[in-house]
């Protein structure tokens, strides 16, 4: 019997619990004069980045990053079309890693309530090596899906056994079809109130691959 060619896509998909919870913070002001709004901005910042600081040396926090004050002027419109005088405004970006998600729901409520400060939302994810040893799981259970769908292709035709001849992402053996392999789909929090209580959810990580192979 001569050999049949099987071309088969595996996929797989697991979720994994996040182990770090990236907080976006943005504080803002504004005001008729510069002088005090570059004044104010710093005063509104500066217990931001101690806090950070603090709960980094605690271990509470990976990593925190906060960036210089942007800081900007423009003359408003009101309602009539009359141009209004000029009105200054700063901003502050900042970004804190909590691995302590206790900490993280605590120090959020806390700074929520606070005068110019905003909560951007929260991103749960995982660790770089836990990531890439996920990834490189969920891949590997994705081509051993491709070799058992393709198992059943050959037996069901009457042949014994398929030899890989083509693995490849999605896509990449026949019609392009952009796939990036592995994927992470990291959960998301939106804005917060003052009381929210972060709950992590999941982290669902899929991978796809295109196989080929001869059933003898």
């Amino acid at each position: 019997m001569s050999d049949v060619i099987i071309t088969v896509r595996g996929e797989h998909e697991t979720r994994v619990r996040p182990e770090q919870g990236v907080v976006h913070v943005s504080v803002q002001c504004d005001g008729p004069e510069r002088a005090p709004v570059v004044e104010r901005i710093g005063a509104l910042a500066a217990p931001l980045r101690e806090e950070l600081a603090a709960r980094q040396a605690a271990g509470e926090v990976a990593e925190w990053s906060s960036q210089r004050a942007n800081v900007w002027s423009d003359r408003p419109w009101n309602n009539e079309g009359v141009q209004l005088p000029l009105v200054h405004h700063a901003s502050v970006e900042v970004v804190a890693t909590f691995t302590d998600f206790a900490a993280l729901s605590f120090w959020v409520s806390a700074v929520a309530e606070r005068d110019g400060v905003q909560i951007g939302g929260v991103t749960w994810q995982l660790t770089s090596s836990t990531r890439r040893s996920v990834e490189a799981e969920v891949a590997a259970q994705a081509v051993q899906a491709a070799v058992s769908r393709a198992s059943a292709y050959a037996n069901a035709i009457g042949h014994a056994a398929v030899t890989p001849l083509e693995i490849a992402d999605i896509g990449l053996l026949g019609r392009p079809e952009p796939d990036p392999g592995p994927r992470m789909m990291r959960a998301m929090a939106a804005d917060s109130s003052p009381t929210l209580d972060f709950q992590p959810h999941d982290i669902t990580v899929t991978a796809g691959v295109e196989a080929r192979f001869a059933a003898r």
